[in-house]
């Protein structure tokens, strides 16, 4: 009996026969001695049959007081007990949830019998390594953050001192150096103030128009135009008429990030492109290339706070920070639509598709 209901009902059942059946028999066994007391009583007098009655009531009645007291204190220890019983393995639940809280995300979670509370405990145990691998990506994310700010500090550093000590010329192309740094930088510190707010319970604050999505499609794309011509990239982009109330910059920065993933993720001579079309009552973007894939478990988690695909080279190509997918998602579903990813495999190109809610009536088309 592995249920948690059914043994408390048996339990329960059994406390209520044990009583009954402890009344029961001391009701038979003291009732003829009760008797014989209250019929040699000393006001008692020639047996009648209403007498013999009433002494027979008064018998049974002080019988069954008895019976019931002695019944309802085995009853209260047997409940006592099983109660004890179960009381310790929730205690023991609950120390556990307490060391996983405290940060012991691989304390072992015993496992009761019970088929509820075992639940509990596989629950508990699923809590304590998903808790400990989002403070593993945590820890790696601080560590990229760090090192993602030294590379540029240390750039924007030398250069700074090598023209400050007149080595390094004052030059426009110097100071765009600097520049790119510094707007390295800005992006990431962008991409966590951005994570820190879609966490707040107010969520993400959307500024919605009526925009023809292609526009907002074909004006991300084109910005990364020369980060592709760069890499030897080919980009192409195809963009129907495509209405919708959404927030443009929001929606072009989930493009944007789509469309530089896809950059880093195929290597020179690789294609990347972009699609934008109506498809019923939504609007689909969706951003395939032909680079290195995901893998099947990796199609869910690349959508995950902090977590990273390994061995990517787009890591050595000045890969994100591993939070750019989950804003974007955060992004998509903050206007009712979604951001899925598709892939046949780890060398097989990826799509990654954008969903948004389409409008049945045109609005005003933004000026290129």
């Amino acid at each position: 009996m592995r249920s948690l209901r059914a043994r408390l009902t048996a339990s329960h059942v059994a406390v209520v026969l044990v009583a009954a059946a402890i009344t029961l028999l001391l009701t038979r066994a003291i009732t003829p001695a009760l008797y014989d007391r209250l019929d040699r009583g000393p006001h008692r007098g020639p047996p009648t049959a209403l007498g013999f009655r009433q002494q027979m009531l008064d018998a049974v009645d002080l019988a069954l007081l008895i019976g019931a007291g002695v019944g309802v204190l085995t009853a209260t220890i047997l409940g006592s007990v099983v109660a004890w019983r179960f009381a310790g393995r929730i205690r023991s639940l609950q120390q556990a949830a307490r060391e996983i809280a405290a940060g012991g995300y691989d304390t072992p979670v015993p496992r009761p019998p019970e088929r509820e509370l075992a639940a509990l405990a596989a629950d508990l145990d699923g809590l304590g390594a998903s808790l400990g691998d989002t403070e593993a990506r945590r820890v790696r994310l601080l560590g990229d953050v760090a090192h993602e700010l030294r590379t540029p500090l240390t750039v924007v550093g030398g250069y700074v001192e090598g023209m400050i000590d007149g080595v390094v010329p004052t030059t426009p192309e110097q100071l765009a150096l600097i520049s790119r740094e510094v707007e390295r930088m800005r992006r990431l510190s962008d991409d966590l103030t951005a994570l820190s707010k879609a966490q707040e319970p107010a969520g993400l604050e959307l500024r919605r128009s009526r925009i023809d999505v292609s526009h907002v499609v074909e004006e991300a794309a084109r910005r990364l135009a020369p980060q592709a011509a760069d890499a030897g990239v080919t980009l192409s982009v195809e963009a129907s008429e495509a209405w919708a109330e959404v927030d443009g910059e929001r929606v072009a920065q989930i493009v944007t990030n789509l469309v530089g993933n896809a950059l880093r993720a195929v290597n020179d001579g690789g294609r990347v492109e972009v699609l934008s079309r109506p498809v019923g009552d939504r609007v689909e973007v969706t951003v395939s290339d032909d680079g290195e894939g995901l893998a099947a478990d990796d199609l869910e988690r690349v959508f995950e706070r902090f977590y990273r695909v390994h061995r990517r080279s787009g890591d050595e190509r000045g890969g994100g920070s591993g939070i750019g997918l989950t804003i974007a998602r955060q992004i998509a579903r903050a206007h009712g639509g979604d951001l899925v990813a598709r892939s046949p495999g780890p060398g097989l190109g990826a799509t990654f598709t954008l969903l948004l809610p389409a409008l049945a009536e045109r609005g005003v088309r933004l000026s290129k």
